[in-house]
């Protein structure tokens, strides 16, 4: 016998299934599945889970490709009265073998084509349903009689582990059931809705998805693949999904809703049936979320929504249709709104005490949504799961992020808690998102030896068909910021690095390289290399380590002892000197050597010099110019005097030729070495 839906977040499908069993459940792709198929296939699972010792607080692994079956899945172990870990089969290799060992489930439920891998990692028994699809067949397709509570953890969540060890967050039925409510009214939701799903199934934004969708008898629209992660999904691809579905309401993440709509504005193109487009998982500018209202037009309504999965998804959202008028310096504000129905926001200060209105405090959050706390971690669940000392009946969460009540009464986000930088970061943040070739854009704080303390860094992508230049970026921000605010390094990257979830993950961050002069100097901004670490690709320099001395002297001696070699099969006689007295033969012997060593010396310059010059933050094109002079300062000598030596005395066609080539370019070559010597970053960005 099941429970009612007041009690658990599969009573709300089972519900809709009584309600209207033929009604559309799931799509993806070419696959259809009603309510009433896609429960009678969740309940022949659950049996076998059961009689695989799944039950109240013994968890299951699904670890699922997308499609209809990971929502049989997840509906399977809920309905044997276990709680569902969500884990990513194509995730990296580490995360799997922690969730698997952390959590411990009682099975895995996968397919056979990850099923080697899965096997791995774990001992538990490992459940393929393409395999296993004939057994499951003969199994009884209603419910198993298993009564589940309310108090009963429905699954482990675990957090994208920013700081390399991923935490499983434990959320009760009574959790999503009031998460649930707060959708169901903020949302307007209906049995006519079409939503869209294209989060990552470890993400906890999959789970509201589906319960939005079949706890409401909606239809839940999957996409085949993951367009935050996979590269190789075109947007043109998002877009048709969107129309030839009619989808009614999508949630997306702050990164892939840039590309998203980089993409439609050029083409002039909308978003079809699209009534409510939430976004959230990262900061979203009040002046985007505007503009893109501005674009769709008063038929699609924007919701910026703020959440943390120890808290069940989403506290807070903003429409800004509640706004009476647009504050000032929109592009520097997030809004984050109200406390979804039941939810409670407390900032707090560091002794959690209650800031004054307008004063930065870490944001907590109270309510029904609160779940448990983290799986394994006592410790942990006390520090950041804990009573109100004034409400001692209250349990708050901290969040470790930052907000301000603004007089309005709206919650803005501030951003990250980085310590004593961060409302420093986010001004500079929101400055430096104002240059006009800048797309995206974060400020954090990065540990800088011998200081005491950590620095800001910024981190940059140009718009497309830009290119940024640090040392001007950090000119404009010393124009616009007082100067205790201004960045230690501007970054230049081709991408922000982005966990699985969409959000950014800041560990993955380059380092700029060491050596980085004082702030104001010429070396200090521009001297920082955008790097690769962690997947971020940087826009120009690396930030992998410069060529060190051994390198330098290996390859300027190779090729100063291949000169030697083929001086005289070139210029035959060029380095006689048996009719030279002496000391002046062993003068030019020695000239011959130097000349040679410059030489290699200037196709090291050609091969490794490139990280050097980079490092003093010039322009792009004039750091090229310089790199091509000092090549020909240093490596035109050898050619040059040996064709000078063999050419007749009285062949001025030849010498004259000679001198254009050689000399001008030497002139040349030192004015472009001039220039780049003299360059200062100019005072505004669009004289670059």
């Amino acid at each position: 016998m099941t429970t009612t839906q007041t009690e658990t977040v599969h009573g709300l499908f089972e519900e809709q299934v009584r309600r209207a069993p033929r009604a559309p459940a799931a799509v993806c792709g070419t696959e259809r599945l009603s309510y009433g198929e896609l429960d009678a296939r969740a309940n022949r699972l659950a049996h076998r889970l059961v009689e695989l010792g799944v039950g109240p607080e013994r968890p299951a692994a699904v670890a699922l490709g997308r499609g209809p079956e990971l929502l049989t899945a997840v509906l399977a172990v809920l309905k044997a009265g276990g709680a569902y870990v969500p884990l990513e089969p194509t995730g990296p290799d580490r995360m799997i073998r922690h969730v698997l060992t952390d959590a411990d489930p009682v099975v895995v439920v996968t397919e056979e084509v990850y099923r080697v891998r899965l096997t791995d990692a774990t001992d538990r028994p490992v459940l393929c349903l393409d395999t296993a699809a004939a057994e499951l067949a003969g199994l009884p397709s209603t419910a198993p009689d298993v009564r589940a509570r309310g108090v009963d953890v429905a699954c482990v969540f675990y957090t994208s582990g920013s700081t390399g060890d991923p935490k499983g967050a434990r959320i009760e039925h009574r959790n999503l059931l009031h998460a649930y409510r707060g959708w169901q009214e903020v949302y307007r939701l209906s049995e006519s809705d079409r939503i869209l799903q294209t989060a990552t199934l470890e993400f906890d934004v999959f789970t509201a998805d589906w319960l939005r969708a079949l706890g409401t008898g909606a239809t839940l629209v999957m996409a085949r693949r993951n367009y935050t992660l996979d590269r190789t999904a075109e947007l043109r691809e998002l877009h048709e999904l969107v129309i030839g579905e009619r989808i009614t309401v999508m949630e997306t993440n702050v990164h892939l809703l840039r590309r998203l709509f980089e993409y439609l504005q050029p083409l002039g193109l909308e978003l079809g049936s699209v009534r409510l487009l939430s976004v959230g998982a990262e900061k979203w500018y009040l002046d985007e979320q505007l503009r893109i209202q501005r674009y769709l037009g008063p038929g699609v309504r924007h919701i910026n929504v703020y959440g943390v999965a120890e808290a069940a998804v989403d506290s807070t959202y903003f429409d800004p249709a509640t706004l009476a008028d647009p504050p000032e310096h929109a592009e520097r504000v997030s809004l984050i709104g109200v406390p979804f129905p039941g939810n409670r926001v407390h900032l707090l200060d560091a002794e959690g005490e209650p800031v004054p209105p307008g004063e930065v405090g870490e944001i907590c959050l109270s309510g029904p949504g609160v779940g448990r706390g983290y799986l394994n971690r006592p410790k942990l669940t006390a520090d950041r799961f804990y009573a109100d000392r004034r409400h001692p009946e209250v349990r708050l969460y901290r969040t470790g992020d930052l907000g301000r009540l603004r007089p309005d009464g709206i919650l803005e986000f501030v951003g990250r808690d980085l310590g004593p930088e961060t409302v420093a970061a986010a001004e500079v943040e929101a400055v430096l998102r104002g240059h006009p070739d800048v797309r995206e854009c974060t400020v954090t704080a990065v540990p800088r030896e011998p200081r005491p303390g950590p620095v800001l860094v910024a981190y940059a992508v140009p718009v497309a068909g830009r290119t940024l230049d640090p040392w001007a970026l950090r000119s404009y921000l010393a124009a616009r910021l007082p100067a205790g605010s201004v960045p230690e390094a501007v970054v230049p990257l081709f991408e922000l690095p982005l966990t699985r979830a969409g959000k950014l993950d800041r560990a993955a961050l380059p380092v700029p390289a060491a050596g980085v002069g004082s702030a104001g100097s010429p070396g200090s901004a521009g001297s920082v290399k955008a790097g690769r670490a962690g997947g971020a690709k940087g826009a120009g320099v690396w930030a992998d380590s410069a060529p060190g001395p051994a390198s330098w002297i290996a390859v300027t001696a190779v090729f100063a002892l291949l000169s030697r070699l083929f001086t005289e099969p070139i210029w035959p006689g060029s380095t006689d000197v048996g009719l030279v007295p002496e000391p002046w033969a062993l003068v030019f012997q020695l000239l011959y050597l130097g000349e040679s060593i410059g030489f290699g010396l200037g196709v090291a310059v050609l091969f490794l010099g490139g990280r050097m010059l980079s490092r003093l933050g010039r322009p792009e094109g004039l750091t090229l110019l310089t790199r091509l002079a000092l090549v020909w300062l240093l490596a035109s000598w050898w050619p040059q005097d040996n064709a000078y030596r063999t050419t007749p005395r009285h062949d001025w066609a030849a010498q004259g030729m000679l001198a254009v080539v050689f000399n001008l370019a030497l002139i040349v070559s030192a004015a472009v070495l001039v220039r780049f010597l003299a360059w200062r970053a100019p005072a505004h960005p669009k004289a670059l």
